[in-house]
């Protein structure tokens, strides 16, 4: 069972029964959105989230797009990331990497990860920096309203205190316009050591695509999807709102269980 509905901002919210089934429709919607990038510009650059949230993408590893992607063409990057060794188990590169990355042919040197031996303020520095060259060489676009890169696709994660990627509420890098790319040394989650997309380069994409996934993330989702929740400015995925881009939320059963639509067709 799959279930697709616009809500009060217009954006699509797809429900889906199984973790099986939302990661069959995920697995769909990214290579669509490959094809459709690398036929227009010759390149498809995705952001991948929390290690976490890694096995939702494993069904690209199967038949038929572990065949039909052309992942030649793909240029991967990583939406945030804790600041420790690659080889460390929290690294969401190491996941990404064991659970994705090493079972399809992505060319190495289109993997850009960030520089593990230096502190978190150098590392975005580098990272911003690395994707500024991209920029420039037109492998990442860039976008038409402001100074921000386009990706054609930044997958997020959605916290149950209603975080995104490495921003957390009430924040001071919520607030962050001038980077792209930013750090924080206290996160309420450990590892306190993290790197960062920054919201006006979230909100520059041209898709971004929300997954949700568990009870302990109802609440969170109503919050920030529901047309009957109370508003909640503070939280960072009520931030996430692409200037000329597509939003998609992928939600499982689960998470969808306090979502108005939700609770009269499921």
């Amino acid at each position: 069972m799959s279930l697709s509905y616009n809500n009060k901002q217009g954006r699509e919210v797809r429900i889906h029964e199984s973790l099986d089934e939302l990661s069959s429709g995920l697995a769909e919607y990214m290579a669509e959105l490959s094809e459709a990038s690398i036929k227009e510009r010759g390149a498809f650059t995705v952001a991948l989230p929390c290690g976490s949230l890694v096995p939702f993408l494993r069904k690209l590893c199967d038949s038929p797009y572990n065949k039909t992607v052309d992942w030649n063409k793909w240029h991967v990057f990583w939406t945030d990331e804790r600041v420790v060794a690659k080889n460390h188990s929290d690294s969401n590169y190491k996941v990404a990497k064991d659970g994705l990355l090493s079972k399809v042919p992505i060319a190495r040197g289109h993997v850009h990860s960030i520089n593990d031996a230096v502190a978190a303020d150098r590392a975005a520095e580098e990272y911003e920096f690395v994707i500024r060259q991209l920029v420039k060489k037109r492998v990442v676009s860039a976008s038409e309203t402001n100074d921000c890169p386009r990706f054609d696709l930044i997958i997020l994660g959605l916290g149950p205190d209603g975080h995104v990627a490495s921003l957390f509420p009430n924040h001071s890098v919520l607030d962050e316009e001038e980077h792209w790319v930013t750090f924080i040394t206290d996160s309420p989650k450990p590892p306190p050591e993290r790197i960062t997309f920054t919201l006006p380069v979230i909100n520059s994409a041209a898709n971004v695509a929300v997954i949700i996934s568990g009870s302990s993330r109802a609440e969170a989702a109503r919050l920030v999807i529901d047309e009957t929740a109370p508003d909640c400015p503070e939280l960072p995925a009520r931030m996430v709102q692409p200037i000329n881009g597509e939003l998609v939320w992928f939600v499982d059963t689960a998470a969808a269980s306090e979502l108005e639509f939700a609770k009269f067709h499921i």
